[in-house]
């Protein structure tokens, strides 16, 4: 079925508990377990940032529209860089308080000490990743899409056996590359790029039969980038649905904070505002059965 843009507190009611105990950790399945240290307060003074009274916010080089424009996050322009400046206020901090830092996608989810406070940089929380590091609370919640050039064999294919022997890719430690091998399960090895930039030349090529990002994404490259491509359809929820999350360094003394900021957001309608802002475009697309 199509599908608009999902409203985020349909299953982030879970945050609005976080927010109400302030910066206490929660035992929500979504997120990391906090450090002890996140129970004290969340005042701006209190917060052990890596460089006192300021804050450190990375994502990756470069960083894509929608969620960024113009790859640059400092404007404020873009999903999640509005999204990192409203965190920031809820922390007290001003936008001038707030330093970027660019950190490839698959060094941030490594394990590992951090040079940043968070990182917003369409992490999905999964298990896994929350062995080597902390999540937030979801701020979005997303599908993983499959999009073509319009010339190619699968576009048009309504369903997940019609791409059983196509040629697939993705940008490598992604849910992206997950939802190939877990989900569609090609016979054909899918290939893997370090970047959606590296992805895009392949598909241009001919080098595969399609791409799978996230479904922004995939209205963003159909709309303004590629123009002979077009989206095939969104592969299927399987479980849980698949959440963005801030990320942090494992049992950070911030997540606690950071979850509480992002409840309040929530419960604010912020998010919603700032999703219907910049994720406008994202109306619906096909789902693949």
């Amino acid at each position: 079925m199509a599908r608009s843009s999902r409203p985020i507190a349909l299953t982030l009611a879970v945050v609005a508990a976080v927010a109400a105990a302030g910066c206490a950790p929660q035992d929500d399945p979504t997120t990391s377990a906090a450090s002890p240290t996140a129970t004290a307060s969340c005042a701006k003074a209190n917060l052990p940032t890596r460089t006192p009274g300021k804050l450190t916010v990375a994502t990756d080089e470069p960083a894509y529209e929608p969620w960024f424009r113009g790859n640059k996050p400092d404007s404020g322009e873009g999903y999640e860089a509005a999204v990192a400046y409203a965190v920031a206020e809820k922390l007290g901090y001003a936008r001038a308080d707030v330093t970027w830092t660019r950190v490839k996608f698959d060094t941030a989810i490594a394990p590992g000490p951090k040079n940043f406070d968070f990182d917003i940089n369409q992490f999905s929380i999964t298990e896994e990743r929350k062995k080597a590091v902390d999540f937030s609370a979801p701020y979005y919640l997303v599908r993983q899409t499959v999009i073509a050039l319009k010339s190619s064999k699968i576009a048009g294919k309504k369903s997940l056996a019609d791409l059983k022997d196509a040629t697939l890719g993705a940008q490598v430690g992604t849910t992206s590359y997950q939802a190939i091998t877990d989900v569609i399960k090609p016979t054909r090895a899918p290939r893997v790029y370090n970047s959606n930039d590296d992805a895009k030349k392949a598909l241009q090529n001919g080098q595969l039969d399609g791409l799978v990002v996230d479904l922004p994404t995939a209205f963003y490259i159909t709309g303004a980038e590629l123009t002979d491509a077009t989206i095939v359809g969104q592969v299927p929820q399987v479980g849980a649905p698949e959440a963005f999350g801030l990320l942090l360094d494992k049992n950070s003394p911030l997540t606690g904070c950071v979850n509480a900021a992002v409840g309040q957001l929530d419960e604010a309608g912020t998010l919603k505002q700032l999703e219907q802002k910049w994720l406008a475009q994202v109306a619906g697309a096909p789902e693949l059965t």
